[in-house]
């Protein structure tokens, strides 16, 4: 019996994306470039590293990667894109364009492949072996680590996250409910 399979992992890999899409729509183009440390990615280059993540993991995952160079020779080029200057409306249609993307790949996934068992590039995981679906599950793992960090950045230049006040909102009505039933 499947409780998870394809369909629910590409539409919760939507609601992650949208998460983020929302948090890149509502910080300003002129904050695209703050860091949080001069080591650390910009916030322009922090989203536009979220939406290659879904590439990425595309690509490895039906190229058959089996060495350390073939993932670089795949991943590398998107890391140094990362690097040079974009639009906010360029970060937001990359955005989109690899969710809508990458969930309509998942969708449409076959157990048979969800469960199939991939042996790792030697140093490069532990364990060495997992299921396509534990690697797939990685690229929204991955995206929750990288938006968690702009959450914290939103903070930095003046926002609070649209899920901080959305759970705010939901806090009080449930206060509100509280108090009136406590009256009653």
């Amino acid at each position: 019996m499947t409780y998870y399979g394809a369909k629910e992992l590409a539409a919760s890999f939507r609601t992650v994306r949208n998460n983020t899409i929302q948090i890149a729509e509502e910080i300003g183009e002129e904050h695209y470039g703050f860091r949080a440390t001069p080591e650390n990615r910009s916030i322009g280059e922090t989203l536009l590293h979220i939406a290659n993540l879904p590439t990425i993991a595309y690509k490895v995952r039906t190229k058959g990667v089996k060495t350390p160079a073939d993932f670089m020779a795949i991943a590398g080029p998107l890391w140094e894109q990362e690097k040079k200057p974009h639009s906010k409306a360029e970060i937001l249609k990359k955005l989109t364009e690899s969710r809508d993307h990458f969930a309509s790949w998942l969708e449409n996934l076959p157990e048979s492949f969800l469960s199939e068992s991939v042996e790792l590039p030697p140093g490069t995981g532990n364990p060495p072996t997992k299921s396509q679906f534990e690697l797939i599950l990685g690229v929204k793992e991955h995206e929750m680590h990288h938006r968690g960090q702009l959450m914290l950045i939103e903070r930095m230049i003046g926002i609070v996250p649209h899920l901080t006040r959305q759970m705010q909102a939901r806090m009080q009505a449930m206060q509100g409910q509280s108090q009136s039933a406590a009256k009653q």
